[in-house]
């Protein structure tokens, strides 16, 4: 497990510092806290909330849980890509996922603001179950139409994504961004082929 130039631990140490900045504004205005982080509609009033409220958090408990998901999923992922594929995955898929919650989420009640790095951790874990060698292994031997693997990829991400399921959880948002990972996976959209990696490929 590699920690210097760790594109996991420099994530963590981003949360880190976003939240430090959270709870000193907070502390002053906390209703200015939640305008300059949180992702609310209509999205082009405050544009810089749309990558900053990834990696923003609601509290401690949901900077900790997150933080732990990112370090388990992070560290296997991050073997066999790039420090800049990793951040820019992370990043678009947390930006995609935020954005869907806050257009597609008052379609089941009225909209709210939504902050958190769990729909780009949700990201790296579909990336992590669809890219590994294991399933290249299974599903190289199934011939499915892209229907049927479109199908397959909604049906999965939606039962993963309603286990958790609780009051004030973006649950759009998970699913968006398992779905979104596991299509990467497929495509491997992260893998750098080199002398390193060809012998030691978790995902």
């Amino acid at each position: 497990m590699r920690t210097s130039g760790s594109p996991t631990v420099q994530t963590l140490t981003v949360f880190a510092v976003v939240f430090s900045l959270q709870s000193l504004v907070g502390l002053v205005a906390p209703t200015v806290a939640i305008g300059l982080f949180a992702l609310a509609p209509p999205l082009t009033t405050h544009p810089w909330t749309l990558p900053l409220s990834v990696y923003a958090h609601a509290s401690v408990p949901h900077l900790l849980s997150n933080s732990v998901a990112l370090l388990f999923v992070g560290m296997l992922v991050e073997r066999v890509t790039t420090t800049l594929r990793f951040h820019a995955f992370f990043a678009s898929v947390g930006m995609a996922a935020g954005v869907s919650q806050v257009l597609l989420g008052d379609l089941f009640g009225p909209p709210t603001a939504v902050l958190g790095a769990s729909g780009a951790v949700f990201g790296l874990f579909g990336y992590l179950l669809a890219g590994n060698l294991v399933t290249d292994a299974v599903l190289g031997r199934v011939e499915l139409s892209p229907g049927v693997q479109v199908a397959l990829v909604a049906a999965f991400a939606l039962a993963v994504t309603a286990t958790t399921a609780a009051p004030g959880v973006a649950l759009i948002a998970h699913f968006t961004g398992l779905a979104l990972g596991l299509v990467a996976g497929r495509l491997h959209i992260l893998r750098v082929e080199t002398q390193g990696t060809n012998n030691r490929r978790p995902v």
